[in-house]
């Protein structure tokens, strides 16, 4: 998913308003199993932002006057509120794979493109030992997209910058792969799949976090340094973000809107979209080279 145009240049208060607002109203609403009614993400009312300002001893000036008319920051304030719930309720949710319909697009792909890029295993121990499955498609994928040129799918130091051959910015953190390489990356991501977790714990809240910081980094080069690197983040399991990681799912598109990161590949999301963006990097690539 992609940033809509309509939220993307929003400045730094529009978001202070949005975290406020989604921590106080809350970010989702509960489901309901015996009554038959799903979980979902909440759309804030003028009227809850209101309670929750005036507890805060916060104004809602700048949102709507008196008379409950909103601005026009309000307006656009609340019109992200819906588009966000929408986004999520309604064609995010469909996206997210459990751990078997993973395993068997992995063996397809696996099947289907024969790959020579690495397929790393996950971390578990056990039963639950198995692939890594949205990082190996990710890999099979961009290896088969970028017509033999270079990609690190498994960086081992971290993320370069330079200028005249000296190192310009560093990143804080490795990411889990570059093309074409760590150094002078054209496009860098990250990978949160989570198959075989039976809780929401700080470790995946965390992984949200770290993305954030990326983010920042790149931004104060892009402003700074002029140079662009594209970075995407690709994230998977049902369970782990959709029954239990909803809140999270919000702050990811903030962070898209944020432009902190460029794109969030959902789930099975990554069989139709990868591709494109594996040809974009390589158009990119092959301006450069000639």
């Amino acid at each position: 998913m992609k940033a809509d145009l309509r939220f993307l240049a929003q400045p730094k208060e529009f978001w202070a308003n949005v975290r406020t607002i989604s921590q106080e109203v809350g970010y989702t609403k509960r489901g309901n199993k015996r009554k038959g009614v799903p979980p979902s993400i909440r759309i804030p009312t003028l009227k809850e932002v209101r309670e929750k300002f005036k507890k805060l001893n916060l104004s809602t000036e700048s949102i709507a006057d008196n008379n409950g008319t909103l601005t026009e920051f309000g307006k656009i304030l609340l019109d992200y509120f819906e588009f966000r719930a929408e986004v999520l309720n309604d064609t995010v949710q469909g996206y997210f794979m459990h751990k078997d319909a993973a395993e068997i697009e992995f063996n397809r792909l696996k099947a289907q493109l024969k790959p020579k890029c690495p397929l790393p295993m996950n971390k578990q121990k056990g039963a639950k030992k198995n692939h890594a499955f949205l990082t190996g498609m990710v890999n099979m994928l961009v290896e088969a997209h970028i017509g033999g040129a270079p990609c690190d799918h498994d960086p081992r130091s971290l993320t370069t910058i330079t200028h005249d051959s000296m190192p310009l910015r560093t990143l804080s953190r490795r990411v889990d792969g570059a093309f074409p390489s760590v150094v002078n990356p054209i496009a860098i991501w990250e990978i949160k799949e989570y198959y075989y977790t039976t809780t929401f714990g700080s470790r995946v809240a965390d992984g949200v976090y770290e993305t954030l910081l990326d983010g920042m980094e790149l931004e104060e080069l892009e402003i700074a340094a002029q140079r662009k690197v594209q970075h995407v983040l690709f994230i998977d399991d049902h369970f782990t973000w959709w029954e239990c990681g909803r809140s999270y799912l919000c702050r990811m598109i903030d962070m898209i809107h944020m432009g902190y990161v460029d794109e969030v590949v959902f789930g099975r999301e990554v069989l139709t979209r990868l591709p494109e963006l594996v040809q974009e990097w390589k158009a990119t690539y092959d301006a450069l080279e000639n």
